[in-house]
């Protein structure tokens, strides 16, 4: 059978003040009312059952998400005690649907994207699980046309096609490039370099098979959490196990290594589609209306006098923000924080989190 597991976690530290550890940046209602999460379960609709679709994010979040999301019940949520990284948060959601269904076939997403057309996406994801269905060797991503030289991306390097299947091999997985490299991949064109999306399929027992070649140090704990995640004894083994993990992505752990493994295939299926990773309010400003002035304002009144390429937005719908004389600005207000930057510093936001900490506490209202 085909499932989907929704990757909620990270603490979006480039979206503060808005995103926090309490409320991060998948549970901020700001994208028309509807928040990342929102979004990414709805792009699910239809493309595998709704009692196959499971969420995976850090525990503490379970009831603000559960209470968030429509339909979804407590069995198809699954709850890290910390954050250990990609790898063992899609191992314990696949050994888990491994254990259950010896001939589970799992897609992986995250809740970071803006993603259209919604038809050509699942046209694309059926692709996926077509080809993981039909190769069980094959470790499925998903590589994005490039649209420029981005920097903040990694990249697929790609090789022949496969034999009887869309899609390409990939030879390697390189990691967020300095400005001259990606410009070098951009200009080589999306027939030898795609951008990594996150996104992923796989049989279960091959992810399985995966982890115990190339991280048999992680492969024991999450067998194990596969086999007892539906008894009474998950919640003792989930808090001895699971902080004792390698923090490691699964990129590093597995799918690079993968690449250049014979024993496995990694197969790149282009998304030719609209792709946006919201993970910094440069981001989230590409998913606004701009004014002629390149100005954007969400969630708040404004008065902009004299001022261009700049976004605003506020928790509080009756704050008033005004600019005048200003330019590519970002001016983000909460009730307990205000945050103004340039726009071509939106990398430093990170550091600004790193300094005031979680002293404050915040909540989209």
């Amino acid at each position: 059978m085909r499932y989907a597991v929704i990757i909620a976690g990270g603490s979006g530290t480039r979206l503060w003040p808005m995103s926090t550890r309490d409320q991060p940046k998948q549970l901020i209602p700001f994208l028309d009312g509807r928040s990342l999460l929102q979004i990414a379960m709805d792009r699910l609709k239809g493309l595998v059952p709704d009692t196959h679709i499971f969420i995976c994010a850090g525990e503490s979040h379970r009831k603000a998400i559960l209470e968030s999301i429509s339909g979804i019940e407590q069995n198809r949520f699954y709850g890290e005690p910390m954050g250990r990284d990609t790898l063992n948060a899609v191992g314990l959601a696949t050994a888990d649907l491994g254990q259950h269904d010896p001939e589970a076939v799992v897609a992986i997403f995250t809740a970071d994207h803006v993603i259209e057309p919604i038809d050509v996406f699942q046209k694309t994801i059926e692709q996926g699980f077509e080809v993981a269905e039909s190769q069980p060797t094959a470790l499925v991503t998903f590589g994005i046309q490039p649209t420029y030289a981005a920097t903040g991306y990694g990249y697929l390097s790609l090789g022949e096609p496969i034999n009887g299947a869309p899609g390409r091999r990939v030879l390697e997985f390189r990691e967020k490039p300095d400005r001259e490299r990606a410009e070098q991949y951009f200009k080589a064109g999306a027939q030898r370099y795609l951008w990594n999306s996150g996104m992923f399929v796989w049989r279960a027992d091959t992810l399985m098979r995966s982890i115990k070649s190339f991280v048999p140090e992680n492969f024991d704990g999450l067998d194990q959490l596969g086999k007892v995640y539906r008894t009474v004894e998950a919640q003792q083994a989930i808090a001895q196990i699971y902080p004792k993990l390698k923090k490691i992505s699964v990129d590093f752990a597995v799918m690079e290594p993968a690449s250049k493994d014979p024993e496995f295939q990694v197969v790149a299926v282009p998304m030719e589609l609209s792709w946006l990773d919201v993970g910094s309010w440069p981001s989230f400003g590409k998913t606004q209306e701009k004014d002629g002035l390149g100005n954007s304002v969400t969630g708040c009144k404004s008065v902009m006098v004299d001022t261009a390429d700049t976004l605003i937005a506020s928790s509080d719908p009756d704050h008033l923000i005004a600019t005048a004389g200003c330019e590519g600005l970002i001016v983000i207000h909460t009730p307990q924080a205000t945050l103004v930057c340039r726009a071509e510093d939106a990398e430093k936001i990170k550091l600004v989190h790193q300094l005031v900490g979680e002293k404050i506490g915040m909540k989209w209202l």
